[in-house]
């Protein structure tokens, strides 16, 4: 297991690693719901390492949607092979690896019962996580497609342009241009990275067209943003694809005179909640955690987390959000102070 830091026996490790995976049947890569960047971008390249070292195609599968204009340019333009979960026969796979995700955080769809033989993450340290064989965490990494790099690097594994773009932009997202939670092996793979990816590819992936829906939750956003002092909150209402909760909260903590920022939006039948933070007082992660304990499931860092509410209907949203409020609300010290609307 490697945790916290990178071994110097890295070469070691993967070298083990592959060689457990050669001898086995079927590879599953299971990426987290509603995939981002990271997890796409990771995907893309552990199924890369497999295909180079050990001649084995992998399958990447998924639950839930793509809905983000930027991450189905990305899936589209960088053809990333992806199967939506509901098509997997987990019985005819012999190999399980989760990304940018662990077992029984419940924002990933692999069975509780169900074993993941490889784990590699960038977030803490989950406790179902211990059990499994090979276990790559590192929580001091802004991404985790800086974990796979490396991976490909200490593999001497080439990278052709689609997946250096993939890699690229991952770090690029999730950092934002390594202006958030990103420590040297990020800032190494996005130097290195950056004359290898397709710019052309890079420019339309970041300025994507933007579906109507977008600006319909924008515009709910704005109309029931709430400040309480630095603090910020906004309902989006029902919203089309559970991912514009969290391009929101991007948007919203750029406010002036903004320090964080909680976004719920209610999709299918989940209640989805997002946080972001500029404080380096507040760990989003434990925060968002805290607002869900016993009635949803929820995961982060330190500057940004998300996390969702199952079985909740359209007529529990009101009453949900505003218990998740005052949860927040009372965690962050702000009990006694009054909302003022953002937009009069």
């Amino acid at each position: 297991m490697l945790e916290n830091e990178t071994r110097p026996d890295l070469l070691s490790y993967t070298d083990s690693m592959l060689t457990w995976v050669s001898g086995r049947g079927r590879i599953l890569i299971v990426v987290h719901d509603n995939p981002d960047p990271d997890s796409l971008a990771s995907a893309m390249a552990l199924r890369h390492l497999f295909a180079v070292r050990l001649n084995r195609e992998a399958v990447i599968a998924f639950s839930g949607m793509i809905g983000r204009s930027e991450n189905l340019a990305m899936a589209k333009l960088l053809q990333i092979p992806l199967t939506p979960f509901p098509l997997i026969d987990l019985k005819a796979f012999q190999v399980i690896c989760l990304l940018d995700t662990q077992p029984g955080t419940g924002n990933n769809s692999l069975p509780r019962e169900m074993r993941a033989d490889i784990v590699i993450d960038h977030h803490p340290m989950r406790d179902n996580s211990a059990s499994c064989r090979w276990v790559d965490i590192r929580p001091h990494y802004g991404t985790t497609a800086t974990i796979l790099y490396e991976y490909l690097k200490v593999q001497g594994v080439s990278l052709g342009t689609k997946l250096a773009t993939a890699l690229f932009y991952a770090i690029k997202s999730e950092t934002q241009d390594l202006g958030r939670e990103a420590t040297r092996p990020d800032r190494d793979a996005y130097l290195v990275l950056f004359p290898l990816a397709n710019k052309t590819l890079l420019n339309s992936i970041t300025r994507p067209n933007l579906p109507k829906e977008y600006f319909i939750a924008l515009h709910s956003a704005l109309e029931h943003a709430q400040l309480y002092g630095d603090v910020l909150v906004a309902s989006l209402d029902g919203v089309l694809f559970p991912e514009v909760v969290s391009e929101l909260a991007d948007l919203l903590v750029r406010l002036e005179g903004t320090e964080t920022v909680l976004c719920l939006g209610h999709y299918s039948n989940e209640l989805v909640l997002s946080i972001r933070t500029t404080s380096e007082e507040i760990n989003a992660g434990e925060l968002i955690r805290k607002l869900v304990a016993g009635i949803g499931t929820a995961g982060g860092h330190g500057m940004m987390a998300g996390g969702k509410v199952d079985n909740v209907t359209s007529a529990r949203v009101p009453e949900l959000e505003r218990e998740l409020t005052r949860r927040f609300l009372n965690e962050l010290g702000l009990t006694d102070q009054n909302p003022l609307a953002l937009v009069p």
